[in-house]
């Protein structure tokens, strides 16, 4: 991923952002972290020009938001109740959920986008359920805006700051994000579990 980013600059920023964006597991710290870290003189002296903090972090909110309103419209917005039409027994959901769902984001969808952008694992999904649920369109888009930049700004600076050692700041920042996946992870079973049975149900 390194080289690609140092083969295309900016370019490759804004395409890593958008296809993290959709859903993709693409690990942002090590993203941004690096293209932080080519901001940095000491860093770049082996890599070219330092890069300019603005433009990285830009390229990052831009292609972030991007990807974020792709996966609202085409996957949650235009696709989400059809496949639920189709193959919601086997993913475990029922209009009834997307109902409440939409329910949902109407009370707190502001705060679940906004706060979602700097959580590991949600920030990829979230816009997704928001799709789904219809939430506000230039809301969705402006609280993406400043969740990514939030986001996005940290780990720029944070590899800024590591520069020659921005790998090792990235594993730190990943490591530090274990314990947040672990207790999704532990959530997300007890949560399938009741879907399971709910679903199960739900089609008898």
């Amino acid at each position: 991923m390194t080289n690609f980013i140092v083969d295309y600059g900016l370019y490759a920023l804004f395409l890593l952002a958008f296809v993290e964006s959709t859903c993709a597991p693409i690990p942002s710290e090590g993203t941004f972290g690096f293209a932080g870290a080519m901001t940095a003189a000491s860093f770049s002296l082996n890599h070219g020009h330092p890069w300019s903090v603005f433009s990285v972090i830009a390229v990052g909110v831009v292609g972030s938001l991007a990807g974020s309103i792709f996966a609202y419209e085409i996957l949650g917005l235009r696709f989400g109740r059809s496949i639920v039409d189709r193959w919601g027994k086997w993913i475990l959901l029922t209009h009834a959920d997307l109902d409440t769902a939409e329910r949902w984001f109407a009370k707190y969808g502001a705060v679940s986008v906004l706060v979602g952008r700097v959580i590991p694992v949600v920030r990829t999904v979230i816009s997704v359920p928001a799709g789904v649920a219809r939430m506000n369109r230039a809301q969705f888009a402006v609280l993406t805006t400043i969740g990514c930049a939030i986001w996005v700004t940290v780990l720029t600076l944070l590899g800024r700051a590591a520069g020659q050692n921005w790998e090792h700041v990235s594993n730190v920042f990943h490591k530090f994000q274990l314990p947040v996946i672990a207790i999704l992870v532990v959530l997300g079973a007890i949560g399938l579990r009741h879907r399971i049975q709910k679903v199960r149900q739900h089609h008898q």
